[in-house]
């Protein structure tokens, strides 16, 4: 009974805090689950725009969902050999 008033009162909050956060994880994990489809197509689109202003190395472009704590983060490796000439 001492229990159920501490948490009326306020007093367990710790937990609340807790539950808080773990369901805040879990809504970002599945609004950034990307399938690997998607991250082909992302690929594809950062391939396309890069290579308007320079030349890159198409074949060994790598683009990745990477998880760094409680943060996401899309990851490129792009192989740059060198600028556009302008014509």
């Amino acid at each position: 009974m001492s229990n159920f008033m501490a948490r009326l009162a306020g007093r367990n909050r710790k937990s609340a805090n807790q539950a808080k956060e773990r369901l805040q994880l879990v809504l970002i994990h599945d609004r950034t689950n990307l399938s690997n489809s998607v991250l082909e197509t992302i690929k594809d689109e950062i391939i396309e725009v890069l290579s308007r202003h320079i030349d890159i190395e198409s074949d060994t472009v790598s683009v990745e969902i990477n998880n760094d704590g409680r943060q996401q983060r899309l990851l490129a490796d792009i192989p740059i050999l060198g600028a556009k000439r302008k014509r």
